[in-house]
């Protein structure tokens, strides 16, 4: 059964990529489709063709593209040198919308801080939605960035909270997370492990999106775990304000 949800996603947006030679826009849904698939990981052709359910003509001519725009690059097979591997070799930086999405009355917000006590933290949380809501009304999604910047700053922040006890490891990420007034962190089951933050800074005053909007938060627990356990973790936000949802839930896994 076809992924409807998924489909209409590479029909609608258009993919941004940081290449040497500059920006490229992807707006073709084979592209998208490919690029999505390699995201995940290097690719013979065969599996490419095998998975977007197109011609081989058709894929060959996509991949070509792709590696002459400098997004994609390709080495030889080590089972058999005459086929090849497909990569990723540009930075995925994130999206446009075909169409502008809803607009967003921040004029109420900027009265609120206003007329609040002044407390800098808030202002900090007003500049950072003023300019990601302001992205979103006009399509763009830059989660992908804050998803990496994410990551660096986990990496830095690991040293501060780490601890060989995982109890002690999740209390000083949750003292952190309320010390510098991110969300009050709430630790829900171990295995798989589940972290569920209320009050969380970067999305709690967000308009409705219908999907999860913490790349920020999901890069530092990325980041946190895997070096944790010195091994790759994928966290996955099931629940976010940007949902309609009362929290915001990470379940934090190894990646497959």
């Amino acid at each position: 059964m076809k992924d409807t949800n998924q489909k209409k996603s590479y029909d609608t947006q258009i993919g941004l990529f940081a290449t040497s030679n500059g920006i490229r826009a992807i707006d073709s849904p084979v592209k998208s489709k490919i690029l999505s698939m390699l995201r995940k990981g290097e690719l013979s052709f065969d599996q490419i063709v095998a998975s977007s359910g197109k011609a081989k003509s058709t894929v060959s001519v996509h991949l070509k593209k792709l590696v002459d725009d400098g997004i994609i690059g390709s080495k030889p097979d080590p089972q058999d040198a005459r086929k090849k591997i497909f990569f990723i070799k540009s930075e995925y930086i994130g999206e446009l919308a075909r169409d502008k999405t809803q607009e967003d009355d921040l004029e109420s917000y900027v009265s609120s801080y206003v007329l609040s006590d002044g407390d800098p933290f808030e202002f900090f949380r007003l500049m950072f939605k003023t300019i990601r809501v302001g992205l979103i009304n006009q399509g763009i999604n830059i989660d992908p960035i804050l998803h990496d910047a994410g990551i660096k700053v986990g990496k830095a922040l690991y040293e501060r909270v780490a601890d060989p006890e995982m109890s002690k490891f999740l209390g000083n990420i949750a003292q952190f997370w309320e010390t510098h007034y991110l969300g009050n962190v709430e630790v829900k089951n171990l295995e798989p492990l589940i972290i569920n933050v209320s009050e969380c800074y970067e999305c709690r005053h967000l308009p409705y999106l219908g999907r999860p909007a913490c790349a920020f938060d999901a890069g530092i627990l990325e980041a946190l775990f895997s070096s944790y356990y010195n091994d790759k973790r994928a966290v996955t936000e099931t629940k976010c304000y940007a949902m309609g949802d009362k929290y915001c839930c990470f379940v934090i896994d190894k990646n497959e």
